[in-house]
């Protein structure tokens, strides 16, 4: 069993920065898949950016070149580095973890934080 907690969301204006750190309850450095989901009230989840087997790292075209994601593994933390902030960014932002390579085929996650808001302001 892994848990998550998410921190770093705040209320930002467009074109700010934020720094969302997720921090596990243990060892994640045989994580087969991590990420970061946001939803909006109302919408389904939608995929940020995964890292898949530590060093495959995927972004939504929304999200690319503007969010980074790392992770590290020494503090069991994954990090995502979120500039160039929009008004659409909002929303509450999951961070996830499996351990499953099924899962890591998949993009499927065993493991869920309870999530952390975050607000553009234009």
């Amino acid at each position: 069993q892994v848990q998550l907690q998410e921190s770093g969301g705040g209320l930002v204006q467009a074109g700010g920065s934020l720094r969302l750190s997720c921090a596990a309850s243990g060892s994640i450095a045989s994580a087969k898949i991590m990420g970061w989901n946001r939803q909006v009230p109302g919408k389904e989840h939608e995929l940020v950016t995964t890292i898949t087997e530590g060093t495959d790292i995927n972004y939504a075209d929304s999200v690319k070149g503007r969010f980074t994601i790392s992770s590290d593994n020494t503090k069991n933390t994954v990090v995502l580095q979120m500039n160039g902030l929009k008004v659409e960014d909002t929303a509450v932002y999951f961070c996830a973890v499996s351990f499953s390579p099924a899962d890591a085929v998949h993009i499927l996650y065993t493991y869920w934080g309870q999530g952390t808001q975050v607000t553009v302001s234009s």
